[in-house]
């Protein structure tokens, strides 16, 4: 009886980090083959690699902490690289590039949450609906050719180093890894984030504003995805409207990977941080082994459906347990 139940808790705990025991084992593998993988170099090209998504995946957390989902922050980074560059090459300010960019990010979270949570629709549809929108506008304002920034200033944003090594993408996400992990925290908006995801009634009839807190969710991942892409816009030099395809499945996947679930209520951004690093950890130690690409693509897509389907498991046995 006690052997059961001391198995019940190890697989509980296992459950709950699967993400990390997924890091683990990739490391652990990749001792034995010849590569670079552990080299301080290649780590922070790892980290640079996952910096943008890792922002954007910082706002999308906000809103399925409240119980929804953001698909559309691919098309909102796309905009918001394209308007900066934009407004870069007809000779304004860069941080004028920034905040219209942002605003535009502010604008698409805004029109999201009045659907989804004023309207009461499905904002896997809604956001999935808006994000291929804002792709069409994209195409539109750049005639479906790249944009080249003429700023060297502005290119120099994101492909700087700090103390010698250290790519500027990487501070930049640890200083909003920072900034997220305390508004969740330690505030009391963070605290109604949770108990909103949790029990929306609930939190309804306990007095929590859940309608403006929901919605504001929407426009901080709107400005977060802006802000990804403008910095993406930055390290590429140029502003594509082929940029963010697959970012909305990948970084909303990515945060379930990690255990913060679609359910909401659980999790947080060092969960979702955890679950994109596990997705760019795959793509490396792939990359390391010249694994092909189309094969790369197609490992990726079983994690992906694996996690979600056990996700979607493991909500199912807490209804029944409850």
């Amino acid at each position: 009886m006690s052997a059961n139940v001391s198995i019940n808790k190890v697989w509980k705990v296992i459950s709950k980090q699967k993400a990390v025991i997924a890091i683990f084992a990739m490391m652990i593998f990749m001792i034995f083959p010849q590569t670079t993988f552990y080299t301080a170099y290649n780590w922070l090209d790892m980290l640079r690699s996952t910096a943008i998504l890792e922002i954007v995946a910082f706002g999308v957390t906000v809103a399925v902490l409240c119980g929804g989902c953001d698909l559309s922050v691919g098309g909102t980074l796309c905009l918001g690289g394209i308007l900066a560059v934009m407004i870069v090459n007809n000779g304004y300010p860069i941080w004028l590039a920034f905040v219209v960019a942002l605003l535009s990010g502010a604008v698409v979270g805004f029109i999201n949450g009045f659907l989804v949570v004023h309207q009461k629709t499905e904002p896997f549809i809604i956001t999935l609906g808006m994000g291929m929108l804002l792709k069409g506008i994209c195409q539109q304002l750049t005639d479906a050719h790249p944009i080249t920034c003429t700023s060297l200033d502005f290119m120099q944003i994101s492909n700087r180093k700090f103390f010698g090594s250290i790519p500027s993408l990487v501070v930049y996400m640890a200083i909003l890894f920072v900034i997220f992990f305390c508004l969740l925290r330690f505030t009391s908006y963070g605290r109604n984030c949770y108990a909103i995801g949790g029990n929306y009634e609930v939190a309804k009839y306990s007095g929590i504003k859940v309608v403006p807190i929901k919605w504001s969710a929407f426009v901080i991942s709107g400005v977060t995805a802006t802000l990804a892409g403008v910095l993406l816009a930055s390290r590429m030099n140029t502003g594509s409207s082929v940029y963010g395809d697959s970012t909305g499945m990948l970084v909303n996947c990515g945060c379930v990977i990690g255990g913060t679930s679609f359910a909401g209520g659980v999790g947080g951004v060092v969960e979702s941080f955890i679950g994109l690093l596990v997705i760019q950890m795959l793509t490396n130690c792939m990359n390391q082994l010249g694994i092909d690409s189309y094969y790369q693509t197609l490992f990726e897509g079983i994690l992906i459906v694996l996690i979600i389907a056990g996700d979607c498991y493991g909500r199912k046995l807490k209804r029944e347990r409850v």
